[in-house]
C-alpha cells in the first residue's frame, strides 16, 4: 500500500476495512475455540462505548489525565480482592499477559540484583507446561528457564521436583493457575512453601484462570487455592480480556506489597527530554482498554460474571462427557476449568482439525513432547456454548471421515525431516520442505495437517527457527 495522494471517504475506507475480514474465521457464531472471548452484545457493546470514550486519552503521564489513573487503580483493586489480596497488595494493567510476566520476571531480576548481587546468572524454575511467554521473557532479560517435566498421566508439576531444580542461581519459581495446554492446576501451596523456605519470588501465571477460578469458587465449585490466600505466592498475572471478557488487550499483574513491586517500575531523567516514568512496558498507551476492562466489570458485576461461569462450566462438562463417548478420542487430566485437550490414538488429529475447519470450527492443534501425545486445544467460552451439540455432532462425524481416510505418511514426513537436518546445505533442504508443507510466499496455508506433522518432527530449537524464517518472509 502507498499513502494516497488525495484521502478517500469515510465510507470507502469503512467499506475496505470490512473486505478486509472477508477470509477471517466468524467468531461471532461461536465456532472458534480459542482466542476470542464472547461475553454477548449487551456486554460486549457497553465495553466497545467505553473503550472508544478513551481512545485518545494517554496513560503516559497520570498528571496530565487523572482518569487513566483512577480506571487502572479501580480495575486493578478490584482484580486484587477477586484474587483475595490484602490492602498492602498492589497491581499494574498492562496490555496483556505476556506483558504481565515480562514484567514479573523483570521484577524478580531487578529485585536480584540489588538484594542478591552475587547472583551474576539469573535463573528461574518453571514447569515444561508453563506458557511461552516465560521464555520470551527469559529471552529478552537474559534469565535461564529451568525446565522442570510434569506428571505424564495428571499434567501437573511435581512440587518435588521444582525444589530439586533450585540452585544458587535461583530467582523465581513459576506456576499456572491453570496452565493453557491441558487446563491442570500445578500444586500451588506445596511450590509456596518451597519459595518461603528458600527466600524466592513466587510467581503463578492465572492469566486465563484468575477471574473464571474465583467465580468458580464463589459458585460453589472445588477450586484449590492459588491466589495471595497461599503463603510464598508473591505475583500473580490475571488476563481480563480473556475470561474477563474486557476488549482486547488488557491484563493485571499483581504483588504481595510494593516492596516487591517496586521493582517493576522503571524511571529515566538521564536525557534532555521530559522525565519518564513507566510503570509498565510501555510509555504511550491509549485508555481504551483501562475503560473497556472498567466498564465491563461495572456491567457485569459479580451475578453476571457468575451466570456467564456457571453456563460456561455446565457446557463444558457436556463437552467433555461427550469427547470421552467417541471411541478413539480421550480428553486429557482432568480439566480444573473450562480449557483441556484431547488426544487420539486412532486418527491423526491434525487430520481431525483440518476435517473439522472444512465445516467451518477452529480447533487449536498442539505438538507432541516426550510427556504429551499431540493434542486439540479447546477453550469454551460464553460466546461458544450454545454450539457444544453441533460441534459434538459433527465432530463424530469426521471422525469417521479420517478413519476412512489414508492416514498421512508420518515416517516418510519425519524421513525427509531428518534428510533435511543432515543435508549438507540445510537452508536448501528446509526450503524444499517449506515448500512441501506449504510454508512459502504470504499466502497463508489452508490446512495444517501436513505442515503440523511436518513441524512436530522437528527438534524444537530448529523448528523455532524454521518458523522465525517462515513469518520474516510472510510479512513483507
Amino acid at each position: 500500500m502507498n499513502i494516497p495522494e488525495i484521502g478517500k471517504s469515510k465510507d470507502e475506507i469503512l467499506a475496505a476495512l470490512q473486505a478486509f475480514k472477508s477470509n477471517d474465521m466468524d467468531w461471532k457464531s461461536g465456532r472458534v475455540w480459542c482466542y476470542v472471548y464472547n461475553p454477548g452484545e449487551d456486554p460486549a457493546e457497553v465495553t466497545r462505548q467505553a473503550y472508544l470514550s478513551f481512545l485518545t486519552e494517554n496513560g503516559l503521564d497520570p498528571s496530565v489525565f487523572p482518569s487513566m489513573l483512577k480506571l487502572e487503580t479501580d480495575v486493578a483493586r478490584a482484580v486484587i480482592r477477586l484474587l483475595r489480596g490484602d490492602e498492602h497488595a498492589v497491581g499494574h494493567l498492562t496490555t496483556g499477559g505476556t506483558e504481565s510476566i515480562i514484567l514479573a520476571v523483570k521484577t524478580a531480576r531487578d529485585m536480584a540484583r540489588v538484594e542478591k548481587p552475587h547472583i551474576t546468572q539469573p535463573e528461574m524454575v518453571l514447569p515444561r507446561t508453563a506458557h511461552a511467554a516465560f521464555h520470551k521473557a527469559a529471552h529478552y532479560l537474559c534469565v535461564k528457564p529451568v525446565l522442570v517435566d510434569i506428571d505424564p498421566e495428571t499434567f501437573r508439576v511435581r512440587a518435588e521436583e521444582m525444589a530439586s531444580a533450585v540452585n544458587e542461581n535461583t530467582i523465581l519459581l513459576v506456576a499456572s493457575a491453570p496452565s493453557y495446554s491441558q487446563g491442570v492446576i500445578d500444586p500451588i501451596g506445596e511450590i509456596g512453601a518451597i519459595a518461603q523456605s528458600h527466600g524466592l519470588l513466587f510467581h503463578v501465571d492465572a492469566c486465563v484462570g484468575g477471574l473464571h477460578l474465583s467465580f468458580m469458587r464463589k459458585l460453589g465449585y472445588p477450586v484449590p487455592d492459588f491466589d495471595f490466600t497461599v503463603p510464598g505466592v508473591t505475583s500473580i498475572s490475571t488476563d481480563l480480556h480473556k475470561y474477563g471478557y474486557a476488549a482486547k488487550g488488557c491484563s493485571v499483574v499483581m504483588y504481595r506489597s510494593k516492596d516487591i513491586r517496586k521493582y517493576q517500575i522503571f524511571a529515566c531523567t538521564d536525557t534532555t527530554a521530559y522525565t519518564l516514568i513507566n510503570p509498565t512496558v510501555l510509555s504511550s498507551k491509549s485508555g481504551g482498554p483501562m475503560a473497556g476492562a472498567w466498564a465491563i466489570l461495572n456491567f457485569l458485576g459479580e451475578e453476571g460474571y457468575m451466570r456467564i461461569i456457571q453456563e460456561v462450566q455446565q457446557a463444558t462438562q457436556k463437552l467433555i462427557t461427550g469427547i470421552r463417548a467417541i471411541p478413539g478420542l480421550r480428553v486429557l487430566g482432568e480439566p480444573a476449568m473450562c480449557m483441556f485437550s484431547f488426544a487420539s490414538d486412532e486418527v491423526n488429529v491434525y487430520q481431525l482439525a483440518d476435517e473439522m475447519g472444512r465445516r467451518g470450527w477452529y480447533i487449536q492443534g498442539q505438538f507432541s513432547t516426550p510427556l504429551t501425545p499431540r493434542n486439540l486445544h479447546i477453550s469454551v467460552n460464553h460466546g461458544t456454548v450454545h454450539n457444544v451439540d453441533a460441534l459434538l455432532q459433527d465432530l463424530r462425524q469426521c471422525m469417521e471421515i479420517v478413519r476412512g481416510k489414508p492416514p498421512l505418511d508420518s515416517a516418510g514426513i519425519r524421513a525427509m525431516v531428518s534428510a533435511a537436518l543432515q543435508s549438507p546445505d540445510p537452508a536448501a533442504a528446509f526450503g524444499q520442505l517449506a515448500a512441501s508443507a506449504g510454508l512459502v510466499g504470504t499466502d497463508l496455508p489452508t490446512e495444517m495437517a501436513f505442515i503440523n506433522e511436518s513441524l512436530d518432527a522437528l527438534p524444537d530449537e530448529i523448528c523455532n527457527m524454521f518458523l522465525v524464517n517462515y513469518f520474516n518472509d510472510l510479512y513483507v
